[in-house]
Order: C-alpha cells, then structure tokens, then sequence
C-alpha cells in the first residue's frame, strides 16, 4: 500500500560548512597575509565556501577577522595566559618569552605572532579593525603587568619594581620576536634573545 503521506523536512537550512573549522582556516590566511593582504578570494578559497556563505554566516571581512582573532587567543594564542598562571612571577614571564621563540618558529603553521604585529598600519577605512588589535595587545600588556603586580605582592619580585615599565618591556620583546620570525629568524636566534630579556627579568627578584 502506498503511502502518501509528505514527507516532513527539518526546519532551517542545513550548514554547509563546519564555522569551527572554517575560522581555523580563515584565522591561518589572516595569519599569513595580514588583515588587508588577505582577499575575500583568498579567504573563501581556504575556507572552501562561496563569498555569499561567507556574508551570511559571518557578516563582513571585518567581523571574521575578529571572530578568526578570537579563535586564535583562545587556542594557539592561549599558551601566554597559561604560563602566566605559574606560581612564581619570574618563572611565569621567563615560560611567556621561552614559548614565545619556539611557538613564533614552528614549521607546521605561519611564523610570529597573529595579535602582536597585526595591523600596525592600515588604510583609513580600516581604523576600527586597528584599533581593536591595539586593544587585544594592551590587554596581554594589563595581563602581564598584573602578573608582576602579584609577583612584587607576594615577595617574588623587588618591592621597587617598575610593573607598568616592565610590562611593556616584556611585551616588546615579544613584539620584536615576531616580527624577526617573519623575518625568518631560527629558534635558536630567538631563544638567545628571550635569555637576555629573562636575565634582565631576574634582576628584578627579590
């Protein structure tokens, strides 16, 4: 006996794309191109959907470049705020510069840093883009400063210490390990120069 009853269909449209999997690869061609080198053809070509996929489930270049910031911080970004957690303050900004050389050289993924020296000059219309990297970056700075703050608190660094100056002394040399790596600096280049900002840190123990 035939059945005619309809056939009842989910509701909503299926996703065509894993959206995890596809900021994964839009975070990498970001990574790789920058903010402004990176075209929507190149960003929907690795991500493998169509341009009007992209607008729909993300909205705007912009606001992917956001969301692909967001995936990086939480996953390869994410290591900073774990050596962070150390118990003793020189320990953890000795691990934050020591994983930094080796995690800016890896083979297997773009060199240096996606938030460090991302969008440091960009067309006018790309202000606010600027802008929120700039965010992100003086947010790893209030990290660290607070980090030093707790290390002079609980004795582990000298009562004089300078956190603000100190800070930011770190997060340059972060941002100048970045940019070397792009520039294609080795491991162990960059492993030398976080020892020299390691035993500037250890003066500052008490």
């Amino acid at each position: 006996m035939k059945n005619n009853a309809p056939t009842l269909r989910p509701r909503g449209r299926p996703r065509a794309f894993d959206r995890d999997e596809a900021l994964a690869k839009a975070a990498d061609t970001f990574w790789r191109l920058g903010y402004e080198g990176a075209s929507i053809a190149d960003l929907t070509a690795a991500m493998g959907i169509t341009p009007q996929s992209l607008y729909a489930a993300f909205a705007s270049k912009a606001d992917l470049y956001r969301e692909a910031l967001e995936w990086y911080q939480a996953t390869v970004g994410a290591s900073t705020a774990a050596a962070l957690e150390e118990g003793d303050a020189v320990v953890a900004l000795t691990r934050v510069l020591r994983d930094s050389a080796r995690d800016f050289t890896r083979r297997d993924r773009p060199h240096g840093c996606m938030v460090s020296t991302a969008v440091l000059t960009c067309a006018t219309e790309n202000d606010p883009v600027a802008r929120h990297v700039a965010g992100l970056r003086t947010a790893t700075i209030n990290l660290i400063r607070a980090r030093i703050e707790r290390g002079i608190s609980e004795g582990q660094l000298k009562g004089e210490t300078n956190a603000a100056s100190l800070a930011r002394f770190v997060g340059a040399m972060i941002q100048g390990m970045s940019v070397q790596a792009q520039d294609g600096a080795p491991t162990e280049a960059l492993s030398a120069l976080a020892d020299h900002a390691v035993a500037e840190i250890e003066r500052h123990r008490a």
